[in-house]
């Protein structure tokens, strides 16, 4: 980044990101013409549109306030929890874009060291209006009452279940230093972005277990999904024949009625990596 981006800026970088991340076909998330029972790329397409004009803004008020309207607004479009991680990774990111010129990871420090209890109070009002786990129980800072730390502090209780608090944690760690740096490399080399998403995708995966999976069923779960990806990324992933095979059987693997083995979490992350790489390289 050399200069702040305008708030149209930040909205197109938003809802590119979300279209990217959606199209890619990733193993075991939703892709095109490959919907779940509850949700379709549509809906993702959907509230990616929905949740760029908030975003764009996110400048203009408290982190909090913007969590919770983004997942708002992507209630009013879809009855699905297409997004909340998404939401929760892209807000802290958007503000710090608009916070400086010089580095976007500098500003999103700023941003969540400046965080406050209110933050934390939206934030859990977001997660439960998007009818979703989040963050979970981390003793007096349940989701279901009121909390008593900032946001930062909430995320850091629970960091060590959740991948998305854990980004908080350690100012976006896996954000700047994997998925940013793989999609670049990935686009440099030649790859389309659908490729440079999965290859990104599989790298984050294989590195550690989807913490949504671990949730669902468990460390051992995970942990063996992550084995998967692994092997294919051994095996050349997107950039070999035998790669997507692989891949293809992977995806087939993870497939369940209940869809308890979609690495949801990892998805998420690769999103937030898009638009680091968007708002730090550009729209390309």
């Amino acid at each position: 980044m050399s200069r702040i981006p305008t708030p149209a800026e930040i909205a197109a970088a938003v809802e590119l990101a979300c279209r990217l991340e959606a199209d890619a076909p990733k193993p075991g998330n939703v892709q095109p013409g490959r919907p779940f029972g509850d949700m379709s790329h549509r809906d993702f397409v959907v509230s990616g549109a929905a949740i760029a004009p908030v975003l764009a803004h996110a400048g203009d008020r408290p982190l909090g306030e913007t969590i919770l309207s983004a997942v708002d607004a992507t209630r009013r479009v879809t009855a699905a929890n297409t997004n909340l991680g998404i939401i929760l990774l892209m807000a802290p990111l958007t503000k710090g874009a608009l916070a400086s010129a010089t580095s976007l990871r500098a500003g999103v420090r700023r941003v969540l060291a400046a965080t406050t209890v209110a933050d934390a109070e939206q934030s859990y009002a977001a997660i439960r209006l998007a009818g979703a786990g989040g963050m979970g129980s981390s003793g007096t800072q349940d989701l279901s009452g009121a909390p008593t730390v900032n946001l930062l502090e909430a995320m850091r209780l629970a960091a060590d279940r959740d991948a998305i608090a854990g980004e908080y944690a350690t100012g976006f760690a896996i954000t700047f230093g994997e998925t940013l740096p793989s999609l670049r490399q990935a686009r440099r080399d030649g790859l389309e972005w659908p490729d440079a998403v999965v290859e990104s995708y599989l790298a984050v995966l294989a590195a550690r277990p989807d913490t949504l999976i671990g949730r669902k069923l468990g460390a051992a779960a995970a942990a063996a999904v992550s084995e998967q990806a692994l092997a294919v990324q051994l095996a050349g992933g997107v950039r070999t024949g035998h790669g997507r095979t692989m891949i293809a059987a992977f995806d087939a693997s993870l497939s369940d009625p209940h869809n308890s083995r979609n690495p949801g979490t990892t998805a998420d992350l690769v999103a937030a990596g898009i638009l680091a790489l968007l708002l730090a390289d550009g729209l390309n």
